[in-house]
């Protein structure tokens, strides 16, 4: 007489299966959230660079019409109000804002600094500035140059641009 073995898996077997499996989540899992940070980072800088082109629109405007005594102005308006249209995630003004006071994910104007603000969600890679939080402060600045021969500066174009350097690397890609 012989033995006939039924075709299916002992204990041993179903638990390094299960355990395959956990291990292959969790790594799918800090990929996806790297992945999740870097398209952050990216829409971040993408409404960023919308906000250069606008204020450069509003500065070659103001200067095509010859209302160059006016462009210290940009330094001070909130930079929203350029585009045609705002992003959804933007908050709105807000005097003296916390990261606490503003969702993460979104941009807050700050009537008090007149800064624009984004605020960090997913910053696992994100190092904060010198105030510690997860947030990266917009503000408009004048450029001035000299012409060749001349000592005298003049103002040669407007930069939006971070008030300080932001470090955000990269996270699971």
């Amino acid at each position: 007489m012989t033995k006939c073995r039924q075709g299916g898996f002992t204990l041993i077997e179903l638990v390094v299966v299960i355990s395959i499996v956990v291990i292959l989540i969790g790594t799918l899992l800090v990929k996806v959230s790297g992945y999740q940070e870097q398209a952050e980072k990216a829409a971040m800088q993408q409404v960023a660079g919308a906000l250069q082109s606008a204020l450069t629109m509003e500065y070659g405007s103001m200067m095509a019409r010859g209302k160059e005594s006016l462009v210290s102005e940009l330094l001070v308006q909130n930079p929203m109000d350029w585009l045609s249209k705002k992003p959804e995630n933007y908050s709105g003004e807000f005097y003296a804002p916390t990261p606490r006071s503003v969702a993460p994910g979104n941009w807050v104007f700050d009537l008090r600094t007149r800064e624009l603000i984004y605020v960090i969600n997913r910053g696992e890679h994100f190092e904060p500035g010198r105030d510690g939080y997860k947030w990266v402060r917009y503000h408009v600045k004048l450029v001035y140059a000299s012409l060749p021969g001349e000592k005298k500066e003049e103002l040669a174009g407007v930069l939006f641009e971070p008030v300080e350097p932001y470090s955000w690397f990269s996270g699971g890609g």
